[in-house]
């Protein structure tokens, strides 16, 4: 849902990049060249950014109880 601060494996931030790795990819750039680019070279850092799905538009409009 929302990115996580730092990754899981290994403790490295993670969420300060995909605000720009989001941006990039949209505009059509291909992930694994972004990712060079902003410095994510770890693969435990890497699936952060790749397996990450943006559920929130999704949830907002529903009420809590």
């Amino acid at each position: 849902m929302i990115i996580p601060v730092r990754c899981f494996s290994c403790g490295k931030p993670v969420a300060e990049k995909y605000d720009e790795y989001a941006a990039r990819t949209t505009k059509g750039e291909a992930p694994a060249k972004v990712l060079d680019d902003l410095g994510v070279t770890r693969y435990c850092c890497r699936r952060m950014f790749l397996g990450h799905v943006d559920l929130m538009d999704e949830i907002l409009p529903y009420a809590r109880f």
